[in-house]
This record gives C-alpha cells, sequence and structure tokens, in this order.
C-alpha cells in the first residue's frame, strides 16, 4: 500500500505556477525535504514547508504515508523554490505517446475502434525513405492502413484529418495513468487526456 501511494503523481508548477513536471510522491516529498519545492494547498492555495505540511492531519478517505510517529498527508502540487522554465517539445516518441496525441483516432476516417484496430502509419512509407518521427507517423485504422498500403495520402487519395507534429509537453504525456482532480484548478482543459481520480474530494 505504501509503495502504490509513493508512486502517486504529484503535479509540479514552476516559480511562476506553470506546469513543468509530474513526479511521484516520492520523489515530491524528496524535494519538500530538501526545501527546493514547497506543497500548494489546491483549496486556498497556500504554500507549505516539510515543517507545516507533516504537521497536518490527513482528511477522511485522502491518501497518506504512514510513518513511524505520524500520518502524513500526500501532496497534489508543488511549487518549484528555484525558476524553471517550462518544458517544450521534449515529449518521447512513443507508440503510447502517438495514441495520445491523436486521441486513440484514426487520422484518415476519424474512426475509434479501439486500441487494437488501430496502428502506426507511416505518412510517407518507409519504402520510400520516410522517418519513424512524430512528423511522419499517425493512427490509422486497419481498414485505412489497408487502402492507404505503400502509399502516400495523396496517392491514396485519402485526407490527414490534420497534420501530425511534435506535441508540447503536457503532464498527460507522462507515465502516470491517472489525472487527479484538484489539478484542474492549475491546468487548461486542453491538458486533459487520461482517467480522472478524485483522491477521496
Amino acid at each position: 500500500m505504501v509503495g502504490c501511494v509513493l508512486d502517486r503523481p504529484t503535479l509540479v508548477l514552476n516559480r511562476h505556477w506553470m506546469p513543468v513536471n509530474v513526479a511521484t510522491v516520492a520523489r515530491s516529498l524528496t524535494m519538500l525535504w530538501n526545501e527546493s519545492a514547497h506543497v500548494v494547498d489546491p483549496e486556498d492555495f497556500r504554500l507549505y514547508t516539510w515543517a507545516d505540511w507533516s504537521r497536518l492531519t490527513p482528511r477522511d478517505g485522502e491518501p497518506f504515508i504512514r510513518t513511524v510517529s505520524f500520518r502524513m498527508r500526500v501532496p497534489e502540487v508543488l511549487t518549484l523554490v528555484h525558476h524553471e522554465r517550462p518544458r517544450s517539445n521534449a515529449v518521447t516518441f512513443s507508440r503510447r505517446n502517438v495514441f495520445k496525441r491523436d486521441h486513440s483516432t484514426c487520422q484518415y476516417c476519424g474512426c475509434q475502434p479501439g486500441t487494437e484496430e488501430l496502428t502506426i502509419d507511416h505518412v510517407l512509407p518507409r519504402s520510400r525513405g520516410g522517418a519513424t518521427t512524430w512528423e511522419n507517423c499517425v493512427l490509422a485504422c486497419v481498414a485505412c492502413n489497408a487502402k492507404k498500403a505503400n502509399r502516400t495520402p495523396e496517392q491514396a487519395h485519402m485526407k490527414l484529418r490534420k497534420t501530425p507534429i511534435r506535441p508540447a509537453w503536457k503532464p498527460f504525456y507522462d507515465n502516470s495513468t491517472v489525472r487527479i482532480a484538484s489539478w484542474s484548478r492549475f491546468l487548461s482543459e486542453a491538458y486533459w487526456n487520461v482517467p480522472i481520480e478524485d483522491a477521496g474530494r
């Protein structure tokens, strides 16, 4: 149980309260202890040091970490003490992240048949020198992939729904499979693309 709690995601903001990372609770507590970050209470935006945060009592139903002498609330949002610029164009190319960028949608016909029925299509086929990059790969359903075959979209008379690009970093590109409800106070709707976890609120 403790291991699961320590692996939960914590949103990390820079000094200007812009999202720059998602850390595990274990990492966020280390940052708090080292005084490189403060906890942000999403309810009233108050900042807490380690000493302040460790004195708070967990709310009913709220995840916590049990130590020998006390229980500690799990931080959901941190802000860095020192400046860090927002991350940009740092999303690793991977099958998982292509699915996130394209919202599990075929970029030719617009259907959403499910993961098993979607493939990664090279817009310019690899046999013609097409690279495996953000700008040349899109999701395609099995039917559209077969129809396009070893041709360009123009040759196959198929139109892409949008031009593939490298996405800017957002919290849902990190490894967490959940999003925390309180994060909505710090992120616009454009950031959301993963299931929500209420964290007891």
